[in-house]
């Protein structure tokens, strides 16, 4: 049997001594995620009846449902406005509904401390709902089938993409939490 090198049994990363996580890494990644997901809306070319769902929306509640002690209640109100700036809606109209969704995912975390993946998949569904209809009225349209009908593929593709927006979360925070060698 030969003899193995110590250095070469090491892991991925190799020593855990001496490493970190970092922390720009942690703080920036969220945030970032959530304004560039906030900019898509503006490379998306839509007919007359919108499609794209409100993927920052989304991200904002899959960060939120995974870390729930990461983003603050108040994060409404900054990524909101930012959303407003690109999303062609009222100014001030994500700032009022992301902070009420951030209002109402806190209570419910409060009333409900167990959580499951269907739970949390008919949470984000539910606020998702409540917020394309809410933007959709505050934003001018007449309350009508119409305006249901247009919706309607809206929040399918939303709900169907919720798995999707839940990975590439969970990938970004593994990319968050990536330890890195501390130079000193």
């Amino acid at each position: 049997m030969d003899r193995v090198n110590p250095k070469a049994r090491r892991d991925e990363y190799g020593s855990r001594i001496n490493r970190a996580h970092s922390p720009l890494l942690a703080t920036i990644v969220p945030w970032f995620s959530v304004v560039l997901a906030s900019l898509l809306p503006v490379f998306i070319v839509t007919g007359s009846v919108p499609l794209s769902p409100p993927i920052a929306f989304m991200v904002l509640l899959a960060w939120r449902i995974a870390r729930p002690g990461m983003f603050p209640v108040w994060i409404g109100f900054p990524l909101g406005a930012i959303d407003d700036l690109f999303s062609g809606q009222p100014f001030g109209s994500a700032i009022v509904l992301w902070s009420l969704a951030m209002i109402a995912i806190e209570a419910i975390e409060v009333r409900f401390p167990w959580r499951n993946y269907m739970q949390d998949w008919m949470t984000m569904s539910a606020l998702i709902a409540i917020y394309l209809l809410a933007a959709a009225m505050l934003s001018g349209g007449t309350i009508g089938v119409p305006m249901f009908i247009a919706l309607v593929p809206q929040f399918v593709l939303a709900v169907l993409l919720l798995p999707v927006i839940s990975r590439l979360v969970a990938l970004l925070d593994r990319l968050r939490l990536k330890r890195v060698r501390v130079v000193r």
